[in-house]
């Protein structure tokens, strides 16, 4: 799985011009589900984002989760996070999962969210979709949970 985490002051995600998911102070992802990822994947990427320490605290360090401000989340499918550039001008998305597997594994890491946080935005999964957000910083931070079974 590849997360992008994006901090923001808001964000919200749009099909057809109607809002579909939002969130406030907190942090809009980007989820790309791999071939042979696993529920075990998930879990690990949703637990290390809820608790990255990269709010700032009363000293203005990035000391603080996500979990501690109390702040939001909004997770967006985004198979084009595994995209294969390396031959060509035209990426491949073969590294992606099927759909069916993606969608699955996609709606376990928001319900994971879910029992962490009070409020927990989605996009529509497979749809064509506008992202709106205010990124406060900005941090953008990218995760792989490749690098977690690696550690293992």
């Amino acid at each position: 799985m590849v997360l992008v985490i994006q901090r923001v002051k808001r964000a919200s995600v749009s099909v057809g011009g109607e809002v579909v998911g939002s969130c406030g102070k907190g942090l809009m992802m980007l989820l790309g589900v791999a071939e042979g990822d696993t529920r075990s994947d998930a879990e690990t990427l949703a637990a290390k984002a809820v608790k990255l320490r990269i709010f700032t605290d009363d000293d203005d360090k990035m000391n603080l989760s996500l979990k501690d401000i109390g702040g939001e989340a909004l997770v967006v499918s985004n198979f084009t996070l595994l995209a294969n550039y390396k031959k060509g001008n035209r990426p491949d998305y073969m590294a992606a999962a099927r759909p069916d597997e993606a969608r699955e594994l996609y709606e376990y890491f928001v319900s994971l969210l879910k029992g962490e946080l009070t409020q927990v935005g989605t996009g529509a999964f497979g749809e064509h979709m506008e992202i709106d957000m205010s990124a406060d910083g900005p941090v953008t931070i990218v995760m792989r949970s490749e690098i977690f079974r690696q550690q293992k």
